[in-house]
């Protein structure tokens, strides 16, 4: 191989030479003091296959050890951890980030031009601010709200557990409890997460688990304006309990003209309405799940129609019931007022009995009182 360690001097001055690794919080592990093992040009990345210095080390207790997987001139290319790669800031997988940022930088696929575009990467990133990526994804716009929702915020320390002991599941192993892996069933072989591959994983192609996490996002709940165009109020629930309206306004003004607000303390809620529904509109869709106010997230949702738009009673049409044999007749009124329509015009369901004729109610029948 023309990259192996017998090559000439000249390939060998490219080869990585670091004194600590690129990690994530995940990957580092817990525990602050941490002892690793390094070994200078141990092994090939992954992705460049040029030799690099690999560091080897165990996070905390019961966890695996763990290694760096590709180099740091890779790494700072993508900005993501050399041993997950999982991108820095967010801890989203590659495609994910790229996918919610609009990022697609190309890289060779070629021996000849990968080995050649990787010593011209190593000379701009050393050259390049530390303290921001490299390319196009720091010149990359701000990621996207549904990215923001998927990105992790704490460590996930679950990822650093031992691998499973094959030997347990054939029923063979013999160490017990000293067993260093896991002694649990493994999961399906058809789960399409058992099968990554690292190289697809750091390109952003074929990545089961960032395909897993786009459709999640593409199933979260999302607020869809009502059908009544004069709309403009939004309800905003789940406030604290020391938000004032100065509070409110100063968190929607920016998205338009605020007619009122109406604070209900008891109900920790308010509503608020624009001037026009385009504001309110933008308004819902900037804030809906994102906003938080005095650390408490605020649930956002579309104020219900006016009562004037409904169609009042006295609009309605009367219901035409037929007539049931056997109902009274209606009350006569009280001595001075009108007197009540005949039964001709009575209401409906009024039956066609004629006066003088004694009420019968259905229930003074014996035979339906369980007499029998």
């Amino acid at each position: 191989m023309a990259l192996s360690k017998s090559t000439n001097l000249y390939n060998r001055q490219n080869w990585e030479d670091s004194e600590f690794p690129i990690l994530c919080q995940t990957c580092l592990g817990e525990n602050p003091y941490v002892r690793m093992m390094k070994e200078r040009f141990g092994k090939e990345c992954k992705v460049c296959f040029r030799p690099f210095t690999v560091f080897r080390w165990c996070p905390g207790q019961k966890s695996r050890y763990k290694k760096t997987e590709i180099c740091q001139t890779c790494s700072k290319m993508k900005n993501v951890c050399q041993t997950c790669l999982l991108d820095l800031e967010y801890g989203l997988p590659v495609q994910v980030r790229d996918t919610g940022m609009g990022v697609a930088e190309e890289m060779p696929t070629s021996n000849v031009n990968r080995e050649y575009f990787a010593q011209n990467i190593q000379s701009k990133v050393a050259e390049s601010d530390s303290s921001r990526p490299y390319g196009d994804l720091g010149k990359a716009a701000p990621p996207s709200d549904v990215m923001m929702k998927l990105a992790r915020s704490s460590p996930y320390y679950q990822r650093n557990r031992p691998h499973i002991c094959s030997f347990w599941v054939k029923g063979e192993c013999k160490r017990g409890e000293e067993c260093p892996y896991r002694h649990e069933l493994p999961t399906n072989p058809e789960d399409p997460l058992a099968h990554q591959n690292i190289r697809d994983r750091y390109h952003g192609v074929n990545d089961p688990v960032a395909e897993k996490m786009l459709k999640r996002a593409r199933a979260l709940p999302q607020l869809e304006p009502p059908d009544d165009a004069t709309v403009t109020t939004l309800y905003v629930g789940s406030l604290p309990n020391s938000v004032t309206e100065k509070v409110l306004r100063d968190n929607f003004y920016q998205f338009g003209e605020i007619r009122g607000i109406s604070v209900v303390p008891r109900q920790n809620c308010a509503f608020l309405t624009y001037a026009s529904r385009d504001e309110a509109e933008r308004a819902a869709e900037a804030t809906f799940n994102k906003l938080i106010i005095n650390g408490s997230r605020v649930k956002i949702l579309w104020g219900k129609s006016k009562s004037g738009n409904a169609p009042s009673s006295s609009s309605r049409k009367p219901i035409d019931l037929a007539p049931v044999d056997g109902l009274p007749m209606p009350i006569p009124p009280p001595p001075g007022l009108s007197a009540p329509p005949s039964s001709e015009e009575g209401v409906a369901g009024a039956g066609t009995q004629k006066k003088g004729k004694p009420v019968h109610y259905p229930s003074q029948d014996p035979l339906r009182m369980g007499s029998r």
